[in-house]
Formats: structure tokens, sequence, C-alpha cells
């Protein structure tokens, strides 16, 4: 199931026809979000109280009855709505109050959870509130749900220490720790039956929605009220064989009337446990998602995890870059905004500079706006753009599960700057996406434990050494990690993306399933090496070749071909095929093989200077070039011409998002030949042939 949001540009009225504007509907849709919201707040803060949420939580009535799982028939059986009339002179139907109850109802019962965090931790309240003892932790993890990160509970008690530092004693429980809730200007047309909303699916792209709304502010009898047409347009994301629901009307802050329509379609089923080919995911800096493949192999104490070697990384470096600068900017604009109100409260309404100060603190305001609005969208289109990613390399690699690294407890401490960007980062943004999205496609998704993904070997369970790089290892650093027991010599994330593989694979049958949410984690670690399983090489012309000098030698001495009197010399081979012995001179080092590299375990060193290289990837040597690339507004090389209008369209589109200079691993099915087999299904042939069982061990 999921939610996509439409925009409603027009109308008509339904009994006369009449053709409604947008800006007149726009103004009907805010009669009726302001007047849901109004009847709304007054429900929340007239049961805003602990004997209120007492009940509510209790789910039993006065006659001791179970309360219905719909809010607002909750509401009615406990008579709250009783206590909120409906404005003086104001009609409102009752179909309308059903949605505002049903708002009112959410609102409560979502205040329940942290009403049952602020009381464990007012239960437990420790003698240091800055440090916890284990005793305490026991004490405090017993008195809560399952479930409750750490980040959670440390917010938590910031929010009382606060609170004791202004009014000297703990709070007696969440009502008086925090006030209402505040509700916004929507309208739930869930709650409502066919007197009130209708919904119609007219084709692929379109459906109809038929909605009462008000003539004017105040309607005063049912007269003022009216049918209205509304004809929506359906995304590309929604499937011609779902199934629509009601769904919401909100008016937006940029004069938008936002439809908030719901969609469901059948999903093939999950299984929690039973995996073979998964796919781990490492959670970095610059590096968003590093991820790699693992295969389980062998039976009760013979199991172990091999990969392939393959790093699958998602780099959002510049995008990373970007959010962080957006987010300087919204701080300089808070502080300067905050200054100026501090220089108006102080000058006080007779100062003639007075409303000057007002008026620069309000245009600070709507910066600071537009500003958050960005780093959202900017932090939405990241966050789906790599859940995509990660779902699609899934599919095409054939793993059935998806094991994410649980970091729900990470925080900034101190002066590290690594966690401090990885605080700012969309993690949980990504986790839904993925999980959406896995869901679609039938792949589950499962969170691991975190703690020790990074500070272990995978192939060895060693204690790993953090360095700058492969040739800094001299050096105490983050991104580099090296194993003195087996040697090994790999980019952390990756090493760190091995071990997630393995611990979803070997501890799957400790995998949670949550009833309410339906979220799936394992909790209870199970170690275990990781085996790097090389892909066999593909049988080429070189290969036969030299496999029949092997059996059969060749005699020494020119051949007996008549007419030849000399050895044909070798030819060169270009390694992208152009047969070119000038291309082959300017690379002459270029390997002829189409495989994806393997890993390099240990960073190759020169024998005569003893210098150790960094292994294949970027060239960090050779400078950039400056200036603008070609594509963005500059003509490409006469190999490749582009239009004007493809130069300004791009352009455009790297100064809106930045999105092009993300670099990711493209998306490759691995074939029977190289990937994990399918069940019975055995090898073909020539890359049976070319495998060696001493050299290689099968993936």
């Amino acid at each position: 199931m999921a939610t996509a949001t439409c925009t409603a540009f027009r109308g008509a009225l339904e009994g006369t026809g009449e053709r409604v504007g947008r800006r007149v509907l726009l103004e009907r849709v805010v009669f009726l979000a302001e007047l849901s919201q109004e009847l709304t707040g007054a429900l929340v803060a007239a049961r805003w109280d602990e004997e209120s949420l007492d009940v509510l939580a209790a789910g039993i009535d006065a006659r001791g009855e179970t309360l219905p799982s719909k809010g607002w028939m909750a509401l009615r059986r406990l008579n709250w709505p009783q206590d909120v009339p409906s404005p003086a002179g104001v009609y409102v139907p009752d179909r309308v109050r059903r949605g505002v109850e049903e708002y009112a109802a959410r609102t409560l019962r979502l205040a329940l959870h942290r009403r049952t965090v602020v009381t464990g931790v007012l239960a437990t309240w420790p003698a240091d509130p800055s440090r916890r003892t284990g005793a305490e932790w026991v004490a405090l993890r017993a008195a809560l749900p399952a479930g409750v990160s750490g980040a959670e509970i440390r917010n938590r008690t910031r929010q009382i220490r606060q609170f004791m530092a202004e009014h000297q004693q703990l709070p007696a429980g969440l009502c008086v720790l925090e006030g209402p809730p505040q509700v916004a200007p929507q309208v739930l047309l869930a709650a409502m039956d066919r007197q009130q909303v209708t919904l119609a699916r007219v084709d692929e792209a379109s459906a109809r929605l038929r909605v009462k709304l008000p003539l004017c502010a105040a309607p005063a009898a049912g007269r003022d009220w009216a049918w209205h047409v509304i004809d929506i347009r359906l995304p590309g994301t929604i499937a011609p064989d779902a199934m629509l629901h009601t769904p919401t009307l909100r008016p937006t802050p940029a004069g938008r009337i936002a439809v908030d329509l719901p969609h469901s379609r059948p999903v093939p089923a999950t299984q929690a446990s039973g995996h073979t080919v998964a796919l781990g995911f490492d959670w970095g800096v610059n590096t968003l998602l590093t991820g790699t493949l693992g295969r389980l192999t062998g039976r009760g104490p013979t199991r172990r995890v091999l990969t392939d070697g393959r790093p699958l990384v998602f780099d959002a470096t510049t995008a990373s870059a970007a959010l962080h600068r957006l987010r300087d900017v919204r701080e300089h604009l808070a502080a300067k905004r905050d200054h100026c109100r501090a220089l108006a409260d102080g000058l006080g309404s007779p100062h003639l500079a007075w409303g000057e100060r007002l008026d620069r603190a309000r245009v600070l305001e709507a910066e600071h706006r537009r500003v958050c609005a960005r780093i959202r969208h900017l932090n939405t289109a990241l966050a789906w753009s790599a859940a995509r990613w990660a779902v699609d390399q899934a599919a095409a690699l054939g793993a059935s599960v998806i094991y994410l690294e649980d970091l729900a407890t990470l925080e900034a401490r101190g002066h590290r700057r690594g966690n401090a960007r990885l605080s700012g980062q969309v993690r949980g943004t990504v986790t839904e996406a993925i999980r959406h999205l896995a869901a679609k496609a039938g792949i589950a998704v499962v969170t691991v434990p975190a703690r020790g993904t990074s500070r272990l070997c995978p192939g060895c369970l060693g204690t790993l050494t953090h360095h700058p790089a492969p040739d800094r290892l001299a050096e105490r650093g983050w991104k580099w990690a090296q194993c003195t027991g087996c040697g090994l010599s790999m980019d952390r994330d990756h090493a760190a993306a091995r071990r997630i593989v393995s611990r979803g694979l070997l501890a799957q049958a400790h995998t949670v399933t949550e009833r309410a949410t339906g979220t799936r984690t394992i909790r209870t670690t199970v170690e275990g090496t990781v085996a790097l399983a090389r892909r066999p090489r593909k049988t080429t012309r070189r290969l036969r070749r030299q496999r029949q000098t092997e059996t059969a030698p060749r005699p020494r001495g020119p051949k007996a071909t008549e007419g030849k009197g000399h050895p044909t010399p070798g030819r060169p081979v270009d390694p992208r095929g152009r047969g070119t012995r000038r291309a082959v001179e300017q690379a002459p080092d270029q390997k002829t093989s189409r495989r994806m590299p393997d890993v390099r375990t240990v960073p190759a060193t020169t024998p005569a200077s003893g210098a150790v290289q960094r292994p294949a990837g970027h060239d960090t040597t050779t400078p950039a070039a400056f200036g603008p690339v070609p594509g963005h507004g500059v003509p490409a090389s006469d190999r490749m011409r582009l239009s004007r209008r493809t130069c300004r369209r791009r352009a455009r589109a790297a100064e809106r998002t930045g999105f092009h200079h993300l670099h990711t691993t493209e998306v490759h099915p691995l074939t029977p030949r190289f990937g994990p087999s399918d069940g019975d299904r055995r090898r073909p042939r020539r890359a049976r042939k070319a495998w060696k069982p001493q050299a290689h061990t099968e993936f």
C-alpha cells in the first residue's frame, strides 16, 4: 500500500455543471480544512490529560466492552465528542464530524507511544541522568516496550532534564511535559461515507472525486454545502490494476490543493528465513550505500557465506555536500532571525527601529522556510534514488533478501565529524523506501545488529586497523581497513557490508517480525567468516590455445608451410576491441578480460621502491580537468555532438538537483556462468571446463 500525492486544479458543481476554477476551489477546500482543524484541535485539547489517555490505552469503555478499531467510533462510544460543540451559527454535517473525530483519535493514539516511553524513563530515573549505569540500563529496558531505540531514550531524557531545570521537579507525565499536539489543516475523507464523498476510477490515468464542500467560510445551513466533481490525473506510480482508496484533502502553503491518494495492490508474500542469496548494505558517509552479494552454502556446522567480491557503491558525495551547505545556511538564517527578534524585544514598541527589526525577522523567517523545504525535497529525492538503485541491484542479482545495518542508536558524540555527518543523513527515509519498493518486488528486508561490523575482519574475525588510504598504513584513519592476521586490505564500508550479509544469512532463523508494522529485525548476533569465491574466467581464444599448448607442446622451429620463411608475428589486440596498434601502445598494461575485476585483497607493492599502490579505481594522482563538463551547457566533442536544447536541459537539471554528480555501480544481472546456480541447474559446459577446483571456489 502506498500514497500518491496528486494536485486538484479545477472542478465543477454537480447540480448546475458550473465550472469552478482553481482559486475558487482552493478557497472552498480551505474553508473545510480550517473548520476541521478548529474542531480537531479543540477535541484533542479537551482530552489531553492522563485519565483520558489511560482510558484510550486500556481500550475498554465504561460498560467493559472493547473499543472499536475505528477512531471516530471509539470516541463516540466514550461520548467524548459531546464536549466540543460546533461553532455558533455554523452547520457541520455529521460526516464532516466523523472526519474530525477520526483525526483526533489518531492524534491521541499516536501520543500513547510517547507516553509509554516517558513513563518508563520517569519510573527508572537515574541518579546521574547524563550517564546511566549498567543496572539502570537493564531496569530501563525492562520498563520500556521492545523496539525503543537508544536515540529516543536520550531525547526524552534531555526533555525531562530541561523541564527539571525550569520547574525544579520531575513532570507528572506526558501531558505535563508537553502541550496538546498541533493538528494540520487537512480533511480525512476516509472516515466519511457516500453521503459526503465518492471516488471512481475513469481510466488508467484519471479518477473522479465527488465531495461536498462549503460554499462560504461559515455555512449556516445545508444549502451552503454543494457537491463538487474533481477530475484527478493519476501519476505513473499507480499501476493500472491498483485499487484506489478515499484520499485526504489538504491545502499547501504554495496555494495548491494536495490530494493524498492511497492505493493498494497484491504483492507476493516474503519469507523471514530460508534465504540462500542475499544482498547486504552498509551505511557510509560519502558513499551512502555500499553493498555486496552473499550466498549461503553448506548445512549445519559447515555452513559458510561466499561472496564474489564485487562492491556495489552508491556514491552521493556531491549531494551530501550540497545538503551540508544548505544546513549551514539554515542555521545562519535562524541565528540572524533570533538576533533580530532579540533586538526588537530589547528596543520595545515606542522605538523607531522596532518595526524595522520585526520586518527583517519576518523576511529571514520566510527565507528559512524556503531553505528547509529545499532540504526536505533534496533528502527525499536522494533517499528514493538510493532505494530504487538498491532494489534494482537485488532483483538483477537474484537476491531474495536485503540486509541493512540497524543504526538507530547512532548519534554524534563529542567532536567526531564522521558521526556528526552520519546523523544528518536520510537513513530512515532510505530504509522505508527500500522496504516499500522491495515489497513490490517480492524481496524481504531485514535489519541486523550494527555493533562491531567495522571492527572485525570478515575473513578471519580478527581485529581490523583503520587507515586513511592503502598507501598510508602507518597512519590512523577511517576509510581503509587492514587485517594483520589474514592480510585483508580493502575499503572499510565494503568489509562491513560483507559482515552484514554474513550476520543476516547465518542468523536468519532468529528473525523477528513486528505485528504492528511488519518490519523484520535480527537481534541475535551470529558471527561467521566470509570466503571470497572468484568467478571462473570466460573461455577465450587465448585460454583455449594455452590449454592446447599444455596438452600437446608445439615443436620448436618454423612451421612447415610452403612459401613462408618466418613465423607469424604476434598481433597486438586493443582491449576495447578496435584492433589498432596505436591504442595498444597508449595502454599496453590493460587486460583484455571482460569480467568484473576481483577485489585486490592486498595492495600491490613495487619491488624496487617498496611503495604500495592503490587498488584499481579512480585515478587520484591525475588532477581533474578544470571548467564545466560537456553536456552542461558546453558542446561535446566531435565524436558525440549534442543539440543546444539537450545542453540547456541538462544544465537546468544540474542546477536544480545536482544529481548528475552521483556515481553508482551499474545494475548488471549475473548470468548462470558467473552467478549463483538455480537449484539443480548445472553450470554451462564451457564455464565448467574452465573452472579449476584447486584454484577457485564455485559461487
